[in-house]
C-alpha cells in the first residue's frame, strides 16, 4: 500500500469515528414505557391532599406528605401516605378512626389537591421544578418551561423515572417527580 492510501483510510477512520461520537446522548436508550391507567397514582412526598371524612368537618382540610412520607391528621395521629394509593389511603384512615372509637363507621375519600411537581433540565429557556397537572406531555412540560433553546435535540428527551433513565418523544406522558432532560443537538 501506498502512503497515500493509508493516509485516506485513516482519514476516513477519524470522520466514522468523530461522527459516532456526535449523536446526542440518550439515543440509544430504551423507549419510556406508557401507562394508561392512571388511577393507580401513588402518593409521595410533596403531593398536598384533600381529606374529607363524612362527619366530622374538624378532620377535612388539606394535608401534605412529609419528606417521610406520612400526613399528620388530628385525633387520628401520623399516617403513611407514601406510595399509597387514594383507596389504600382511606381504608388507612377509616382502621385508625374505627380502632380509635372515634367514629364507628368511617367514610373517607383522599384525593389529590395539587400535585408535586416535575423537573426540566437542560436546553430550555427556563429549567426548573415546575407544578405538574393531570396529563400533562413532554411537549407542555417544555412549554412550562418557555420552550427549547437553539441547542435543543427536539427529537427526543431523557426522562428520569424512579431512577431508571428512558428515551421519550413530545407527546409521551409524563408523572409527578419525573426529571426531563432535553439534550443538545450537534449537528
Amino acid at each position: 500500500m501506498t502512503n497515500w492510501r493509508i493516509r485516506m483510510m485513516l482519514a476516513e477512520l477519524a470522520i466514522v469515528v468523530c461522527l459516532g461520537g456526535c449523536s446526542s446522548p440518550g439515543g440509544d436508550l430504551a423507549e419510556l414505557p406508557q401507562t394508561a391507567d392512571t388511577s393507580s397514582y401513588r402518593f409521595g412526598p410533596g403531593d398536598r391532599l384533600e381529606i374529607r371524612v363524612l362527619g366530622a368537618e374538624e378532620l377535612n382540610g388539606q394535608y401534605i406528605v412529609q419528606d417521610d412520607g406520612t400526613i399528620r391528621i388530628l385525633m387520628v395521629g401520623i399516617v403513611p401516605a407514601a406510595n399509597l394509593t387514594p383507596e389504600e389511603l382511606e381504608k388507612r384512615i377509616a382502621e385508625r378512626l374505627r380502632a380509635g372509637k372515634l367514629i364507628s363507621n368511617p367514610q373517607v375519600s383522599a384525593s389529590v389537591a395539587v400535585y408535586r411537581p416535575f423537573y426540566i433540565l437542560g436546553e430550555v429557556a427556563r429549567p426548573g421544578g415546575y407544578p405538574y397537572a393531570s396529563g400533562m406531555r413532554v411537549l407542555s412540560a417544555v412549554a412550562a418551561a418557555q420552550g427549547y433553546t437553539y441547542r435543543a435535540n427536539q427529537d427526543y428527551v431523557i426522562v428520569t423515572r424512579s431512577g431508571a433513565n428512558n428515551r421519550a418523544d413530545i407527546l409521551s406522558s409524563i408523572r409527578p417527580d419525573d426529571i426531563i432532560r432535553v439534550p443538545e443537538r450537534y449537528f
